[in-house]
């Protein structure tokens, strides 16, 4: 087996509680096939989400940082998930701006009745995080 296969990454995932985070429950419940590699983090809205969150995640060590929310247009807070956009993209730009991966965060739209696809966004995203590898600020932290 080589060290690519061996590798488990740790991937946060904050998940808006009205629309995403239903969408994981409804993937456990219909017994969907997702990786364990997903560490899920409930949040009201996507729009909490501060970029903050996402960059600590990172610099601790995590593989790689989802954020998923409800559709554009079917927020429970009405307008949340577009100042998550925006500032999801404007973290991005700064992840490459310092070269760091930008592969490492994704953002992603799943409802409450989309088990199937939260289950393909996460399989998706960890497949992804696999091919890059291990964080690289993982051998610089000190614990």
């Amino acid at each position: 087996m080589t060290k690519k296969e061996e590798f488990t990454p740790r991937i946060l995932a904050f998940l808006c509680n009205w629309c995403s985070y239903a969408g994981a429950d409804l993937a456990g419940t219909s017994r969907l096939k997702y990786p364990t590699s997903i560490l899920p983090i409930r949040v009201m809205c996507s729009s909490r989400v501060d970029p903050l969150f996402l960059i600590r995640g990172y610099l601790e060590g995590a593989d790689g940082v989802l954020v998923a929310g409800c559709h554009p247009g079917d927020c429970h807070y009405q307008e949340g998930n577009y100042y998550a956009r925006r500032r999801f993209a404007m973290l991005k730009n700064i992840f490459e701006s310092l070269g760091l991966e930008k592969e490492r965060l994704r953002l992603s739209w799943v409802s409450a009745s989309e088990g199937q696809k939260y289950a393909k966004v996460t399989t998706d995203f960890t497949n992804v995080i696999k091919d890059i590898g291990e964080n690289p600020a993982k051998s610089k932290i000190f614990l």
